[in-house]
């Protein structure tokens, strides 16, 4: 797919804003393979000739949508900034995800698309992030140090994908995706004991299905307790058990 055509950009932004948010809503509701192209720029108010100044088809309509709605969630997560230590990377994680997921739940169009927009996003600046969040885990002892850095990033995003993915499904149809089963699949990843298994709770969430790293499992309850182990655990047993 190829980008919007320049004369797009020329449009004032709210211009530019109403048409792509017309268009989230049909690709959302209607399914990114199904929806009508001609019904959304009928409803934008577009011309088919104008529409054809704007995009090439159908198909880069959906992808100026699909990076719109990647930026939109970049934008909720906000940029990795260092930890001073495992206390605050962990907090950085959990912050991170409840401000991820507070939005997805506020905007159902973009928890509709989230899994094709980060599909479609594997690159920069999406794999950029996960990057900065591996360097920093890795400088302060959180994440394992004994393989090459490109390789765990990528084991990284391919397990928060498929784990967000699978939260994805599940919060669209109300459940709470039982978070633990991420924390043991990135306690074996991370490589790093039991700091790793609360990391990995609040990792899934901040990567936001999102596939990669949306977080949509939550970390109500899985962030730093007592300033040590984040897994909250007592007597050897989670304190998420059931």
């Amino acid at each position: 797919m190829t980008p919007p055509l320049p004369r797009f950009h020329r449009q004032p932004a709210e211009r530019q804003a109403a048409i792509l948010a017309t268009a989230r809503r049909h690709f959302a509701e209607q399914g990114p393979g199904t929806a009508s192209y001609n019904k959304i720029i009928e409803a934008a108010g577009i011309s088919k000739t104008a529409a054809y100044h704007y995009f090439d088809g159908r198909e880069d309509l959906l992808a100026a949508v699909l990076d719109d709605v990647l930026a939109r969630l970049l934008g909720a997560l906000g940029p990795w900034t260092p930890a001073q230590d495992a206390t605050g990377f962990w907090a950085r994680l959990e912050s991170g995800t409840e401000t991820l997921l507070g939005h997805l739940r506020t905007h159902p169009d973009d928890l509709a698309l989230a899994g094709p927009a980060v599909a479609r996003g594997q690159g920069a600046p999406w794999l950029d992030w996960f990057d900065a969040l591996v360097e920093d885990g890795q400088r302060i002892g959180v994440i394992r140090t004994d393989l090459d850095r490109a390789l765990l990033v990528s084991a990284t995003t391919a397990v928060l994908g498929a784990a967000d993915e699978w939260a994805l499904t599940s919060l669209a149809e109300g459940r709470d995706p039982a978070r633990d089963q991420v924390w043991e699949l990135l306690r074996g990843l991370w490589g790093t004991g039991r700091a790793a298994a609360g990391g990995a709770g609040a990792g899934a969430g901040a990567g936001a299905g999102a596939g990669a790293g949306i977080d949509v499992a939550g970390v109500r309850d899985g962030g730093v307790r007592g300033g040590g182990d984040p897994t909250g655990t007592t007597g050897g047993r989670s304190a998420d058990a059931h």
